[in-house]
């Protein structure tokens, strides 16, 4: 018999004894639940089974019907190692109760407290105003996390409840304010700590969403994926943030047949991606620009299907030491394998097979030298890079040659890419 790990929660208090820690992920859905995204929350799922139990901070779904549910509850349940809590987003509307219940709800735990209020509308319900008033006025009760969705007001982003229901949530807890230990939220795809009538705040939106700018302090680039674990400590309730690597979850690319299977597929996927392309190309060429935009499209369809294969096999690094690892490959193969290749293909009377390769050899010692540039990623200065469409060729710098240097293709045609 299996034990579904989402809870749907039936009672307005649930009693917990037994819990001791709690792990909470913000926002794995909102953006979708394509595989590359879900990648992120399964390994979050999998690095919080150090907790007992588990909340997702809203936003579980990037809209509120059955399908989208279904989908992530039957990730969920796989994948899950405790019990699932949930708080309602401004994403998960329409069938939330069906799979989860009460929107407002409190999970008294050994030694703290869980208070869950929705405020999805940007507003507190009054029913979850009064759970709150009950629950702290509870004698057992003593260390007390409010949750909720979307931030109050602080001093980091604007994009919060307003000043007014700020007040009534204030209006509620002030007569038991010492037991309040934390305000706790998601909505915002990133992370910050601040303090409000001073209570410590913690914003994580970091389960699976893209990591987003919050401010000039705040960049996507400072932030990883994350989640959070509370947990007891010295009779305290404390926490800590747990960044999460992008290859948190792997338990599928162990797997021999999956791995192989997976690869081949890639290699389909992107093999699709080139011929779109390269129909696309011809089509442009005859003036036909619709069927042009069309396989522009498949491919753009095929190149994502690829990626979510890839990103279940791929072994990712810090995105700091990223750079640095594509070097060695490129070098691989300017220096050995495409030299090798030119010489077979010239003892073989194949004029075509040496003209790729070496062309190619030729763009691929450029990437090298600006690869390694670049691993200096903050000192990295070349705004513009332009490509030769007939071979490859690499250049930078300004001006750059009325002819490709390699294959003799014009100027004009070179595709710019600026930043």
């Amino acid at each position: 018999m299996h034990i579904m790990k989402i809870q749907k929660v039936e009672q307005p208090v649930i009693r917990l004894p037994w819990v001791n820690s709690m792990g909470v992920i913000g926002d794995p859905g909102c953006e979708g639940l394509g595989t590359y995204n879900m990648k992120v929350y399964a390994g979050t799922l999998e690095k919080s089974a150090e907790d007992d139990i588990t909340l997702i901070a809203g936003d579980l779904v990037p809209a509120g019907n059955a399908h989208y549910y279904e989908e992530i509850s039957a990730l969920t349940e796989v994948i899950a190692h405790n019990d699932i809590y949930v708080l309602r987003g401004n994403h998960d509307t329409g069938a939330y109760t069906d799979y989860f219940g009460r929107k407002n709800y409190a999970l008294l735990a050994k030694e703290f407290s869980v208070v869950v209020l929705d405020n999805a509308m940007r507003t507190f319900e009054s029913d979850g105003l009064e759970l709150l008033k009950q629950v702290l006025q509870m004698e057992e009760v003593h260390q007390v996390i409010i949750a909720f969705h979307i931030p109050i007001p602080n001093h980091f982003i604007r994009n919060s409840v307003s000043e007014e229901e700020f007040e009534r949530l204030k209006e509620a807890y002030t007569p038991w304010k010492n037991k309040v230990k934390y305000f706790l939220c998601g909505h915002v795809h990133s992370r910050f700590e601040d303090r409000i009538d001073g209570i410590p705040l913690i914003c994580t939106g970091g389960g699976g969403a893209l990591i987003e700018d919050v401010s000039e302090d705040i960049r996507a680039c400072d932030v990883e994926h994350h989640m959070v674990h509370f947990f007891m400590e010295k009779n305290e309730l404390a926490y800590r943030f747990d960044e999460l690597s992008e290859n948190a979850y792997d338990t599928e690319r162990k797997v021999p047949i999956l791995r192989e299977n997976l690869e081949k597929t890639v290699a389909s996927e992107l093999m699709a991606h080139l011929k779109y392309l390269m129909f696309a190309d011809r089509a442009k060429r005859r003036g036909m620009d619709r069927i042009a935009n069309l396989f522009e499209a498949l491919a753009a369809s095929e190149y994502h299907h690829a990626r979510n294969f890839y990103s279940v096999i791929q072994n990712k690094m810090p995105f700091g030491e990223s750079v640095e690892a594509f070097i060695p490959g490129e070098e691989f193969e300017y220096q050995h394998f495409y030299k090798m290749m030119e010489e077979y293909a010239l003892q073989k009377d194949a004029p075509l097979t040496k003209q790729a390769f070496s062309g190619a050899a030729a763009a691929e010692k450029v990437h090298t030298e600006l690869l390694k540039e670049a691993a200096a990623i903050d000192n990295f200065d070349k705004e513009t890079v332009y490509v030769c469409p007939i071979c490859g060729y690499v250049m930078t710098g300004d001006p750059v040659p009325d002819r490709c240097p390699v294959c003799g293709g014009p100027k004009r045609q070179f595709e710019v890419f600026q930043s």
